[in-house]
């Protein structure tokens, strides 16, 4: 009877977090699943008597919808140009304050973690002054070098690349503790090794310090990946999905369709083309990491 008390005893500190996986995770995706095939609006919430099963019909017509094919496009463009970005400087960083002898390194973990933690709202108030045409920081020193004005969030393609410079700023100091954390965990005698072997300090991070941070830059690449796939909070506080929706993302359409127009079946018809993406780019990357790691 001991025995069988012990061998459950694991599952009752397991089970909490079962349950809240199951209650918030699992079954609001079952729950989206079923509406997504329905034609579920706001009276539907009140009387589940107007909700008529309407098959396929959501997923059709998402899939022709202009400004879905668009936000699609404008998502892509966060994703090819804001993942990579973000890795990189967030890397780069990592290695300047692991590495760096004055004390003031100390500090700058600090300084760039800090807009990962701060409000949103308050940084996105903060940016729309510095962005602003007129009266903006950024055009003030552009008219101080005598270099033209930017639209920075008037023109459609820069309104993209103004919120990507956002979003970079916020995202890199959660992912710069995580390259410090990896590096930190280096063994010493490998770089000591390698200096006595006359291995320049070039050598020693890209034979050294690259291959032994492939797990953490994995980890890093598929959260930043899946972020910005469900990049949300910046175009909507900044620009509303415009100029002419250039900076509506698919979370944002769907976002729209189900709390601003109440049309909960097409928007979790939405919901779950952006959910299946997820999943395969994810598989896609551990794909390609499992070929790395048996290389």
């Amino acid at each position: 009877m001991k025995s069988i008390i012990n061998n459950k005893t694991p599952y009752f500190f397991i089970a909490p977090a079962i349950i809240l996986l199951f209650l918030f995770s699992l079954l609001p995706i079952f729950v989206a699943l079923v509406i997504s095939f329905t034609d579920i609006d706001l009276a539907g919430l009140a009387d589940w008597s107007t909700i008529n099963f309407i098959g396929l019909q959501n997923y059709t017509e998402v899939l022709s919808d202009e400004i879905f094919i668009k936000s699609i496009l404008n998502t892509l463009f966060y994703v090819i140009f804001g993942v990579p970005l973000v890795i990189i400087c967030s890397l780069g960083i990592a290695l300047l304050i692991n590495y760096g002898k004055a004390r003031i390194f100390k500090a700058f973990r600090a300084v760039f973690y800090m807009p990962s933690i701060t409000n949103v709202v308050a940084v996105a108030v903060v940016w729309s002054y510095l962005y602003n045409p007129q009266f903006g920081l950024f055009n003030y020193i552009l008219e101080l070098l005598h270099i033209p004005p930017v639209p920075w969030l008037q023109h459609p393609v820069m309104a993209k690349v103004s919120l990507i410079a956002l979003a970079l700023w916020r995202a890199i100091g959660i992912n710069m503790i995580i390259f410090l954390a990896a590096l930190q965990g280096i063994p010493k005698t490998y770089y000591e090794a390698a200096q006595l072997d006359g291995a320049s300090d070039w050598k020693q991070l890209t034979k050294i310090t690259l291959p032994l941070l492939r797990y953490a830059i994995f980890f890093v690449s598929i959260t930043t990946m899946i972020g910005w796939l469900q990049f949300f909070e910046e175009p909507f506080i900044m620009t509303k999905g415009g100029p002419l929706d250039s900076t509506t993302s698919v979370a944002l359409f769907i976002y729209r369709n189900g709390f601003q127009l109440s049309n909960f079946g097409y928007a979790a018809a939405g919901s779950f083309i952006l959910f299946i993406a997820i999943i395969i780019v994810t598989m896609i990357q551990f794909r390609l990491q499992k070929k790395d790691v048996d290389y």
